[in-house]
Parts: structure tokens; sequence; C-alpha cells
């Protein structure tokens, strides 16, 4: 056997997206056959590449690596012989009771090495381009959805699907991925329609309130259901004065993170926001306070009778200008929890759950 298989495995299994754990033997205490420095790499449904040790180890491994894959979490285990085959936590270790009659004692280190997260980015916008750009630099693994797109036009992409149509999209991508709706002007509706189909763990969309409104009426209208358009943030993005595509896409990948990584709510995606909007294409001024994000969605809102009769090119014209959020607001205030003068002693936040409803 070669005790170096892992490594070919292991660049395999990176290249194909699939999810395995590297298995280390950090100490073995004869006589057993596996020596400290060993290695394999060790999939989900019990396949070991690479040498651990012989069978008695392999069904605490195979437990323990399964359980890693589920919460990301390394952990060091220790296998030692045990008239009972038996488990019980000693600080940072996981014993093990192994009834083998060959003895020995071995310790690893199972560290889980998870497909990177999928961003899919619909639209072609300079915003769209500038998310696919900075995306993988965050660790994303980014697909790309644009009616008639080209790979070349986005290196970056993992994936670059030329059809935004619902069905076509729902057969090729996975549900439950994070997804930013970046068309911005050139066929919005096909690809909040397609964003919806999804199922997405959490969706933004890159527009101005007012925009965001009508096309959330529009979307109830064709049938999309209340509970699925109320999942759509937008104003997308965090308050930094963004203006430039590169500053946008900065400023909504900053979301993207704290969903990931945070885990209190996304409190800029529940504000309320008031705006007044200049008259577009003829129809009359008018101001309106919209509720985006996750407390009511984008759809609460009132509309004048002119608003409501605004037909797809009409809300796909409204200015790009307004299509981000202006504020220069600290991400502190958006976040207790980025605030360090705030005092951490009397008491935590209570069991919130994250952005992402997880």
């Amino acid at each position: 056997m070669n005790r170096n298989e892992w490594i070919q495995q292991a660049h395999r299994l990176e290249a194909s997206g699939q999810a395995f754990a590297l298995v280390s033997v950090l100490r073995a205490q004869v006589p057993t056959s596996a020596k400290a420095g060993d290695k394999a790499v060790v999939t989900a449904d019990g396949k070991i590449h690479g040498w651990i040790g012989g069978g008695c180890a392999q069904p605490a491994v195979i437990k323990t690596v399964r359980l890693a894959l589920q919460d990301g979490q390394p952990r060091t285990i220790r296998i030692t012989p045990s008239d009972e085959s038996q488990e019980r936590s000693l600080g940072d270790v996981l014993e093990f009771g192994m009834s083998c009659h060959s003895g020995g004692t071995l310790e690893l280190f199972v560290d889980p090495v998870l497909q990177a997260p999928e961003l899919v980015v619909m639209g072609d916008s300079p915003v769209a381009r500038s998310l696919v750009s900075l995306a993988p630099r965050l660790g994303l693994r980014v697909v790309v959805i644009a009616n008639g797109a080209q790979t070349h036009d986005f290196p970056d992409a993992s994936v670059v699907l030329s059809q935004d149509d619902s069905s076509s999209v729902r057969a090729q991508v996975a549900a439950g991925s994070l997804v930013v709706v970046a068309t911005q002007g050139r066929r919005d509706m096909q690809g909040l329609q397609a964003a919806l189909a999804l199922q997405p763990k959490q969706l933004w969309f890159i527009a101005s309130a007012r925009k965001a409104s009508v096309l959330c009426e529009q979307l109830l209208a064709s049938g999309q259901a209340a509970d699925q358009v109320g999942q759509i943030i937008s104003p997308a993005g965090e308050s930094i004065g963004a203006q430039t595509p590169e500053e946008i896409a900065l400023s909504v990948l900053a979301s993207v993170v704290a969903c990931r990584r945070m885990s209190a709510p996304l409190l800029a995606a529940t504000a309320v926001s008031s705006m007044s909007e200049l008259p577009t294409q003829g129809h009359q001024s008018t101001q309106a306070t919209v509720t985006t994000g996750q407390t009511g969605g984008c759809c609460a809102s009132s509309k004048t009778t002119a608003e409501a009769a605004m037909t797809t090119s009409d809300v796909e014209a409204l200015d790009l200008a307004t299509d981000v959020a202006s504020s220069t607001a600290p991400l502190a205030a958006t976040y207790p929890a980025l605030d360090t003068s705030r005092s951490t002693s009397g008491g935590g936040s209570g069991g919130q759950s994250s952005c992402c409803g997880s």
C-alpha cells in the first residue's frame, strides 16, 4: 500500500468539490501498525485513502470524520484498548475504547476539508462582474447565471450558465445557495424568479427600495408565494457609502460574509428606509416608505397607483444610482458584536439565530 496515496486523492476530491477529512496519526504506542506522521484522506462514505492503522481503529475514525464533516470542527481522538467499546470526552480529546486483541494506543487528528460555499450571481452587470472577481478571494465558489453569458467573460467563475429561466436554473444548480441578483435593469424579473426557484439560503437584490418594492408586487401577482418573496433583501449590501461597481460588490460581499460567520441577525436588512423619488419616465413624483429584508420583505410598502401600474421595462429603467444604500454608518452601529467599546459582560444575545435562519 502506498502511504502517500492520500496526496493524490486529496487533490482529486478538492477539484471535484467533494468534502473529506485529512486524518493524521499524532502518536502511536506499540503494538500498532500505524506510525506517528501517517496520514489518510477519509470521506463520509467511509472510504480511506492512505494509512492510519488496521481495521480496529477504522470504525472510530469513520464515525469522527462524519461528525467533523457535519459541523466543520476538527477533533483529536484517542483509540485505546478497553474491555468495552465506549466513548468518553477527556477535555479536548475524545477517547474510544477498542476491544481488539492487538492492543496499542493511537492518537489522531481529524481535520475536515469542506467544499467551498457557493455564491450564485444572477446577471452580467458591472456589479455582477465585480462580485465574480472578488468572491473567490473570500473562499467562495461562484456560479454565474446570465442570459447569453459566455465562459470567457467570467474567468473567475467556477460555472457559467447562459440561460436564466427558472426550470433550467433549477436543474443545474443545487438548492440552498447564497444568491445575489445583480441584473440592474436587464431581465430583473427573470433573475428574481430564477433566484427564488433555487430556494436560496439567503437572497440579496441589488436595487433601490422603490424598484424592489414594485418588482416584489409583480412577483406576488405572478403567483410567487408571499413567504418566499418576503425573504428578498433589498437594497443589498452594507452601508459604506459605496458608489463604484467594485465598492458596491464589496458592500454586498460584506453581507455575505456576515451571513456565513456571524450569529446575530442582519439588522441592516430589517431597517426601515424612507426615500423620495424623482419623476421617472413621465410618472409623478412619489414618496414611499419601504420595509426591506426579513421583517416583511421588500413588498411591505405603500405605492401610488402609478407605481402599481408600472411595466417591467418601466421598473428596469429606474435610476441605477438609487440601487444601493449610500449611508456611511459604521458597521458597529449595524452589528453590535463588532463594537469593541461595548462590555461583553452581563449576559449575551440570548439565542439569536443567524441571518440565514440556520
